[in-house]
Order: structure tokens, then C-alpha cells, then sequence
């Protein structure tokens, strides 16, 4: 009994630990980093209104 118990924690472990890895990824995407500087946000910003206007224009 407990050596199922074992194995079935065991299985379980990685797909959970890759689950907790993800969310915690995509949680703190899409917030300045601490060591950004203003300079390195306001280009940041910028490219990623680019990657918006190409896209738009591929679109339509």
C-alpha cells in the first residue's frame, strides 16, 4: 500500500512542480523587472507596439 502511495506521489510530482514552474513564469511577466531602467521600459514599450502595428497590418 504505501509503496503505491510512493510511486503514484512520485509520478504526480514533476506535472505538479512544471504547473507551480509556469504559473509563477507567467505571473510576473508584463511587470517591469527591478533592475529595468525607465530608458529600457519606454523601448520595451515601444517594440511591443511595433509587434502590434505589424501585426495589425498582416491582418488586414
Amino acid at each position: 500500500m504505501s509503496e503505491t502511495l510512493l510511486f503514484g506521489l512520485l509520478v504526480l510530482a514533476c506535472p505538479i512542480g512544471m504547473g507551480v514552474m509556469m504559473w509563477m513564469m507567467m505571473r510576473g511577466s508584463g511587470q517591469p523587472k527591478p533592475g529595468q531602467s525607465k530608458q529600457q521600459q519606454k523601448e520595451l514599450a515601444q517594440l511591443h507596439a511595433e509587434v502590434d502595428e505589424l501585426r495589425a497590418r498582416q491582418d488586414g
